[in-house]
């Protein structure tokens, strides 16, 4: 085999993405809800990591759910109900597994499609030197800038999807809605033409039994 060519340093971009992917630890999920279904997760958390847990509930019903989390003690740190969406941003108090569940007990005949995105830790610098005295130089200040960038463009492009999925499933919904009070309004319609002739025919045929009476 020839030998490789080596290889110089990689372009800011590149480098910025593949920094990118040693980011903190995430967890982002789309999921199907039944009714009366509860669905937990878990997750191993540190002492003194910052988390923050953000959802929202693209299909069903009325685009709510119940949300709850708990420490490995059992303590409520966040608990609401019938929420669409939220954000919550905690502190671990203690080591052990932290569980967060979304019930949607209360609805009996709908199921829920719902979006969570959990992360856990923050993220680290870009450079290993870049909380030094000195100042970042001109291409180390780039590469910062456009990894923010990359990281808020990914933020919005996520809450669109979102937004698109949600959309789409209102307009689908509405569209059922419309096609079935269509489909009942042409139903009536034709039931009342048919009421209708034989109201006519039934008249007319009384009125001609009656002539016919008087006539003999």
């Amino acid at each position: 085999m020839p030998p490789r060519r080596s290889r110089g340093p990689l372009p800011p971009v590149l480098l910025v993405a593949a920094l990118a992917a040693c980011a903190a630890r995430a967890s982002e999920i789309t999921f199907e809800l039944p009714d009366n279904a509860k669905q937990c997760f878990y997750e191993e958390i540190a002492q003194g990591t910052k988390c923050t847990l953000e959802f929202q509930v693209i299909t069903g019903g009325h685009y709510d759910v119940d949300c709850r989390l708990e420490d490995p003690e059992g303590v409520v740190l966040y608990k609401e109900m019938k929420k669409q969406y939220d954000s919550f941003t905690f502190t671990a108090s203690r080591n052990g597994t932290y569980k967060f569940c979304f019930s949607n007990e209360f609805s009996t005949f709908t199921h829920k499609t719902v979006y969570f995105d959990f992360q856990v830790g923050e993220d680290p610098p870009l450079f290993p030197s870049e909380n030094r005295v000195t100042a970042l130089t001109q291409m180390e200040s780039a590469c910062v800038s456009i990894h923010e960038a990359l990281k808020s463009v990914i933020d919005y492009q996520t809450h669109f999807r979102l937004r698109e999925a949600q959309g789409r499933s209102r307009a689908e919904d509405l569209n059922t809605r419309v096609a079935y009070w269509s489909i009942g309004e042409a139903i009536i319609l034709l039931v009342v033409s048919i009421g209708q002739v034989f109201l006519l025919k039934s008249f007319f045929s009384d009125k001609r039994t009656t002539a016919t009476r008087v006539g003999s």
